[in-house]
């Protein structure tokens, strides 16, 4: 039997858990890293515009992990299912469709921002102080650097699907190590002072290029013993069928991660609202916070083709176990982050925020709100990995309508909704405890609704 058949269908649960989440855990905390380092940098210079600035650009940035999504979950959860039915022909397909789709969109998404980008900016909440860092960052990062930011995400979700999450995890983590080591370089050793943020944009772009190269070197190695291939050749023929199923749970998947940028995008321009200062301070949380998702992020994406693969083979009880198994897992890394950011939040929060340089009162005020801040969302994060874990589930067994049903009322109905409400009722820290009412409604539902989907299959988990 094939090793990588061997994981999915004999190995036991916890044990082949391990083996596909682990090194999807480290892949996610090196990319917090990746994604937290231009803000701890930045945080040296004690100025809190440019650091509100990358709050605004971060979630343009965000916006490519949902379109790397669309391809990379949809066309690996596909691929995933394909394997349990040994189908590696159509798995091949699948796979060059991915990545010419995550490479068209890549380019599309980096032209309407370049066309758009002040007004886009100015509507996430810009001012005077922040739009010139701003266009900065966003410039090299998410217009030039676009491509292989989006493709490179896409191959890491493919090459993890398909059972080679090693390969995934250094190459995006490779990608995050350089960008540790450019930053401090090109900002305050290459470029001029002033041009902090223009430094930490092109560390991210050069560590995209290089995780991009790598993962493409990756994906053809594996191509000669697995259904994945970035060969053109396999564009042809693929089939109606796999394309509406790659979309089924693809659309969903960026959806659920677009609309969660929608919602940073009304936090960020309510938050604004309120002044440089606190758009700054919850830049910083949102950063902070991201510790508990990474894991459980990774935990959860370790666990989808486990589950896609024994959905699409027909050992339901295996699925079940795996799908507990990550349940447990990720409510105790929840509960314990919860624990642990309550009882270090100024100690982080002062990591992100030097307080000894700049404008020292300006930046005293920002690590205040940022404290505040957290020990208010730090208690989300149980709720959130439920929202994660039920979404991850039902994408796998190519639930796409009700993923995105789940996404849209996590969002649209809830937590939105309740930033106006909370925001309105009880000022600014109302505005921030939105989130924790919104996972508590939003999981609530997501648990509704992956039992209605187990439950029309005479299975319940």
């Amino acid at each position: 039997m094939d090793s990588k058949q061997e994981l999915f269908e004999k190995i036991p649960i916890p044990k082949a858990l391990c083996s596909l989440a682990v090194p999807t855990i480290i892949s996610q905390l090196v990319n917090l890293v990746y994604s937290i380092v231009d803000t701890f940098f930045i945080g040296r210079t004690g100025n809190s515009y440019m650091m509100a600035s990358v709050t605004l650009a971060f979630t343009i940035f965000m916006m490519t992990i949902a379109l790397s999504n669309l391809f990379g979950v949809g066309g690996g959860s596909l691929i995933a299912r394909l394997q349990g039915k040994h189908d590696n022909e159509n798995a091949k397909k699948v796979c060059a469709f991915s990545v010419y789709g995550s490479l068209g969109i890549a380019i599309f998404y980096s032209l309407v921002i370049a066309v758009f980008l002040k007004p886009i900016l100015y509507l996430f909440g810009a001012s005077s102080n922040t739009i010139g860092y701003a266009i900065q960052y966003v410039t090299v990062v998410c217009i030039i650097g676009n491509v292989p930011m989006i493709l490179s995400m896409c191959l890491s979700h493919l090459l993890r699907n398909a059972g080679y999450s090693r390969y995934a995890s250094v190459g995006l983590s490779g990608g995050g190590i350089l960008n540790i080591i450019l930053d401090p370089i090109l900002m305050f050793a290459v470029l001029p002072k002033g041009y902090e943020v223009l430094g930490a944009a092109l560390a991210t772009m050069l560590s995209n290029v290089f995780s991009c190269v790598f993962l493409l070197i990756c994906t053809y190695k594996a191509s000669k013993s697995s259904p994945l291939t970035a060969n053109p050749k396999y564009l042809k023929g693929i089939r109606r069928q796999d394309i509406k199923a790659l979309f089924s749970v693809g659309v969903p998947s960026a959806m659920l991660t677009g609309l969660f940028d929608i919602a940073n995008i009304f936090l960020n321009k309510l938050m604004a609202n309120h002044g440089d200062l606190e758009l700054a301070a919850i830049g910083i949380v949102m950063k902070a916070e991201r510790l508990p998702n990474a894991i459980n992020i990774g935990l959860c994406q370790g666990m989808l083709p486990l589950v896609a693969y024994n959905y699409s083979s027909g050992d339901r009880n295996r699925m079940k176990k795996a799908i507990s198994v990550a349940r447990y897992a990720g409510m105790i890394i929840s509960l314990l982050s919860v624990i642990f950011f309550e009882i270090f939040r100024e100690n982080i929060i002062k990591l992100f925020m030097n307080a000894g340089v700049g404008n020292i009162q300006d930046a005293v005020n920002t690590i205040e709100f940022a404290t505040v801040f957290l020990a208010i969302r730090a208690l989300a994060s149980p709720m959130q990995f439920i929202n994660y874990h039920s979404s991850f589930c039902l994408q796998a067994m190519g639930n796409g309508m009700k993923t995105l049903i789940h996404a849209l009322v996590r969002e649209a109905v809830f937590y939105i909704p309740l930033m106006y409400i909370m925001n309105s009722l009880f000022g600014i820290n109302g505005l921030v405890g939105a989130l924790v009412a919104g996972e508590l409604f939003g999981g609530i539902f997501a648990l509704w609704m992956l039992k209605l989907s187990t439950k029309q299959q005479k299975n319940e988990i």
